[in-house]
């Protein structure tokens, strides 16, 4: 409830959202680029240890808003640099951080087909996102 208040704080639309689980093998699938770092097991069992929300959010600049809102990826730095990012006031440990959030546009559309594969990204951007502006 938390992290979704801060994001209507921000004034950032919410396009989409579910609650999900993801079990081991997507959450390997998902992580793929991370296998063979020592961190990689951690964040294939903290995604599949319980149900967790899953956004498309919008937003003028959305990447690096989100990426800002969510702190720094390290909780420790984050709760000394940005105690009042979701990281700062949420996060656990470096791989149990509360949030994630994609790093480019290309990883957002990869990520966003990933959670929500009946989205149509294209036809939003043609005929939704035109409505909201």
């Amino acid at each position: 409830q938390a992290v979704h208040a801060a994001i209507l704080r921000h004034r950032f639309l919410v396009v989409r959202a579910k609650e999900l689980r993801c079990g081991p093998e997507q959450s390997r699938r998902f992580y793929r680029e991370h296998a063979g770092r020592f961190f990689y097991q951690r964040l294939v069992e903290f995604m599949a240890s319980g149900p967790m929300w899953a956004y498309i959010l919008a937003h003028e600049n959305a990447v690096p808003l989100w990426r800002s809102l969510m702190g720094p990826t390290k909780v420790f730095r984050a709760r000394h640099s940005d105690p009042d990012s979701i990281r700062g006031s949420y996060g656990l440990t470096d791989t149990r951080n509360t949030t994630h959030g994609s790093d480019s546009p290309a990883s957002a559309s990869r990520e966003i087909a990933f959670f929500f594969p009946e989205f149509d990204e294209q036809r939003w951007y043609e005929q939704e996102e035109p409505w909201l502006r």
